[in-house]
């Protein structure tokens, strides 16, 4: 069972981010996310592996400054 789905707040316990920053990081920073109905879920192995690619990390200065 260790290789389960997870939810927004799962997610961003895990990244230590708020439900907002992941909303947005889904957005606009491309985060892998599988739409299912009205709920977002994660693979934390592809969440791993954008977060080692650069992830948000390139244009999370910019929004701060929008």
């Amino acid at each position: 069972m260790e290789d389960r789905w997870l939810s927004v707040d799962e997610i961003g316990k895990y990244l230590g981010v708020s439900s907002d920053t992941v909303y947005r990081w889904i957005d606009k920073h491309a985060l892998p996310a599988h739409r299912m109905g009205r709920l977002w879920k994660f693979k934390k192995d592809e969440v791993d592996e954008w977060v080692k690619a650069g992830g948000a990390a390139d244009k999370s200065r910019q929004d701060q400054a929008e």
